[in-house]
């Protein structure tokens, strides 16, 4: 029996308790974080002890008393440290650098100038610098870099497929790091956006959510008992592929009528693409593509035609959050990612296909929503999970040099 290996995998598993309990309700006394772990007061005095020596923790002045001695407050140390989030998009890329509690400190957006592979990692290596340039000193430094996929990632950092990227096998873990010289974690942008949602969003207790990321393409993240469900394979989520008409257009997927083809910020494009052949009259803009933007701009000024094409996304966006909420009986079905910025002139329709599809029994027990957090669900789950793999990781360094 290896007592030493049990019982540094009990100190690990402990500290990591006391850490994340300090993360989430700090300021707190010794007295009140035992309470919280069910740790005893000789265990909560040496960990926290080691955590303040790791500069992981801080000590402040003495709080409420509730008879005796007023306590000292234990907080946890958000600035020992810095983590990169990115949403890499199809016609975009977003990065947020925050620090150890997930504040955003620094955003930077960039128009991606095309999809060849090699110039767009050359625009993400200098995302990572803008952002970390002349960043505040700190114990840790910047912890690594989180980014969020619109495709297939395996458990190894390989982008399997990214249809609406057109890459196929890419190593993006590997050659950013060999570039940036920090830990890179990969995970599609859906899942990650979904764990934003769970951290930081307006749903921290609802243990059953579903988000959906609706971009040029449409996928999902899944939460199940409070963790992100990704299947046997890692690859769980993909429901832009979904069928909502068997003989309906082709996708990038090689299929017919996925709900992406119909439900996503790629589907009113191309729409509104269409539209502006036959009327150009309703789109008094110099430029010669159109842009979310310029629909959301005629939406606002009472453009009917506009308006009809987001209702028509609206209702197959409905048709699928529809079949998502019959199979899963989810708690909450959160609808962020771009288009969700077009939610005035989506919402009435969507709601309404939503209550006449959805069985009764499944429709009274789900609360229908947008996002709060704009288009940032994405980069704020991967920064999570940049941190979470920090902590992880330097207690496992930290314990070694013990």
């Amino acid at each position: 029996m290896n007592v030493t290996g049990n019982y540094q995998l009990v100190k690990r598993i402990n500290k990591s308790l006391v850490l994340q309990t300090l993360r989430h309700r700090s300021p707190l006394s010794r007295a009140e974080l035992a309470q919280l772990t069910g740790l005893n007061k000789t265990t909560i005095s040496s960990l926290v002890s080691e955590l303040l020596d790791e500069q992981l923790l801080y000590e402040s002045g003495p709080g409420q008393s509730k008879g005796g001695r007023r306590p000292v407050m234990l907080h946890f140390n958000g600035n020992a440290g810095y983590a990169i989030g990115i949403d890499l998009g199809v016609n975009y890329v977003v990065g947020i650098l925050t620090d150890l509690n997930g504040k955003i400190l620094r955003e930077q957006r960039l128009p991606l100038q095309d999809k060849d592979y090699n110039r767009v990692l050359a625009q993400i290596d200098s995302l990572v610098t803008t952002l970390m340039a002349d960043i505040p000193a700190s114990r840790y430094g910047a912890v690594g870099i989180g980014i969020g996929v619109p495709g297939i990632v395996d458990p190894d950092g390989m982008v399997l497929l990214a249809p609406n990227l057109e890459w196929n096998d890419v190593q993006l873990r590997h050659d950013l790091s060999q570039r940036v010289e920090l830990p890179v974690i990969l995970e599609n942008e859906a899942n990650a956006g979904a764990y934003g949602e769970k951290m930081f969003g307006e749903h921290a207790n609802v243990d059953e959510l579903i988000y959906v990321s609706a971009g040029i393409g449409l996928g999902t993240g899944i939460i199940i008992d409070g963790k992100l469900y990704k299947g046997v394979g890692g690859y769980s989520g993909e429901m832009g592929h979904i069928i909502v008409e068997p003989d309906g257009l082709k996708c990038r997927c090689g299929s017919r009528g996925c709900w992406e083809r119909y439900a996503s910020e790629q589907a009113v494009l191309t729409s509104a693409q269409q539209l502006k052949r036959d009327h150009p009259h309703l789109f008094p803009f110099k430029e010669s593509g159109i842009s979310l933007e310029h629909l959301i701009t005629l939406a606002e000024s009472k453009n009917e035609a506009v308006i009809a094409l987001f209702q028509r996304v609206a209702y197959y966006m409905g048709i699928g959050i529809n079949n998502i909420i019959n199979t899963f009986n989810p708690e909450r079905v959160i609808i962020g990612n771009r288009l969700a910025t077009a939610q005035p002139w989506l919402q009435k329709t969507l709601f309404a296909t939503i209550d006449h599809r959805t069985l009764h029994f499944h429709r009274q027990n789900v609360t229908l929503s947008f996002s709060n957090l704009d288009d940032r669900s994405c980069c704020l789950g991967m920064a999570s999970f940049v941190i979470e793999g920090f902590f992880e990781e330097s207690q496992l360094s930290l314990d070694r040099l013990r």
